[in-house]
């Protein structure tokens, strides 16, 4: 399992109410290129995704049911996990980049490294996984 890492710009984009965790549309890209904890907009990483075709749409793929809770004072952002199924060689890649599409901007909200790169074979799967959940996990959380 990967740990998340936030983008430095996101807390500020929750705190001035740029995003609505519970309305904005997110979405998960996958690059081979580190992302910088100061990259701020998908424009910022946008030229590393991954090439679309054989399984992968440029853009990346929609989080489903992404959503917020508050428990005595704290946040918790979950979603349910994504599946991709190589059509063709897909890849390489190492991250999975989330960002907000409906913000104005895109802004970016965290990453998770794979430790290495991943290339999947036709007919193989990668699957993105909040907190290591097989369905739906936290994204992460903001006390």
């Amino acid at each position: 399992m990967s740990a998340f890492n936030k983008f430095n710009s996101w807390v500020n984009k929750v705190d001035t109410k740029l995003v609505n965790l519970n309305a904005d549309v997110f979405k998960v890209l996958l690059t081979n290129t580190a992302p910088v904890a100061t990259n701020a907009v998908y424009a910022d990483i946008s030229a590393t995704e991954l090439a679309n075709g054989n399984g992968y749409t440029t853009g990346g793929t929609t989080v489903p049911n992404t959503s917020v809770s508050d428990t005595s004072g704290t946040d918790t952002f979950i979603g349910d996990s994504i599946t991709w199924t190589a059509t063709g060689s897909m890849g390489p890649f190492r991250y999975a980049v989330l960002y907000d599409t409906t913000a104005t901007g895109s802004p970016l909200v965290g990453w998770w490294d794979y430790g290495s790169s991943i290339t999947l074979a036709t007919g193989e799967t990668f699957q993105w996984k909040p907190n290591n959940a097989s369905t739906a996990g936290t994204i992460y959380t903001l006390a």
